[in-house]
């Protein structure tokens, strides 16, 4: 029932029909009447393209400015060197085919797979387990890496990895209700520079059709962009 209220209270504080610009939209997030706990902050994007076309699926990792305020679980796939350089660097677990092993019985405790090109022959057979929760590494989203231990420092740094889904809708949190509004308005302008920067050569049409900014519990604001 509280949470319904608070809903309903929120939904009085912001004006639905308003289309706000990122920083106006972050201000407003601010003033609403929150979670106890620490609410994320996430931009859903309706996208125009078609995913059932492999040259319109949009996918990509961004770097935000200010992180994501939470700890990202990594696990790498490395051997030698590199796998002593991604546990200096944050990675929860790393290994090879003892890795692969433990993620095939069904482990996955992690948020994030990360692996050297060479370990993919170890990783490929793990998209039973990791491509319906959108876990498989990509190249195209800096998630297979020569220099691995480089990329695991950037994701738990806050790097977000994104991809659009079946109905050309992409979701990415940029950060948490307790960031200042500034932060979350450079989190959210680096995202969508980014995501404008990734359009399809073959998309035809809007290519942003609408984006919306909320956090986990709060109506979502209409938001435009310019850029």
């Amino acid at each position: 029932m509280a949470k319904s209220r608070r809903y309903s209270e929120n939904l009085t504080a912001i004006d639905r029909e308003k289309v706000y610009g990122v920083d106006e939209a972050m201000g407003a997030i601010k003033g609403l009447r929150l979670a106890k706990f620490d609410e994320t902050v996430e931009i859903a994007a309706r996208l125009g393209v078609d995913p059932r076309k492999s040259d319109q699926m949009v996918r990509g990792a961004v770097s935000l400015p200010h992180g994501l305020g939470k700890k990202i679980r990594v696990i790498a796939f490395a051997e030698g060197d590199a796998a002593q350089a991604c546990a200096d660097a944050g990675a929860l677990e790393v290994g090879g085919e003892d890795l692969a092993k433990k993620v095939e019985g069904g482990w996955t405790d992690f948020d994030l797979v990360i692996a050297h090109p060479a370990m993919m022959r170890f990783v490929g057979k793990l998209g039973r387990v990791l491509g319906p929760k959108g876990l498989m590494p990509s190249p195209k989203s800096g998630t297979v890496s020569p220099d691995v231990a480089k990329a695991v420092a950037e994701f738990v740094a806050g790097k977000v990895d994104f991809r659009v889904d079946a109905a050309g809708n992409v979701h990415v949190p940029v950060g948490k209700a307790s960031f200042p509004a500034e932060k979350l308005a450079e989190n959210a302008n680096t995202l969508l520079e980014y995501l404008v920067s990734l359009r399809p050569a073959t998309a035809k049409g809007a290519y942003i059709q609408n984006i919306s900014i909320s956090t986990t519990m709060g109506p979502g604001l209409k938001v435009e962009f310019h850029h």
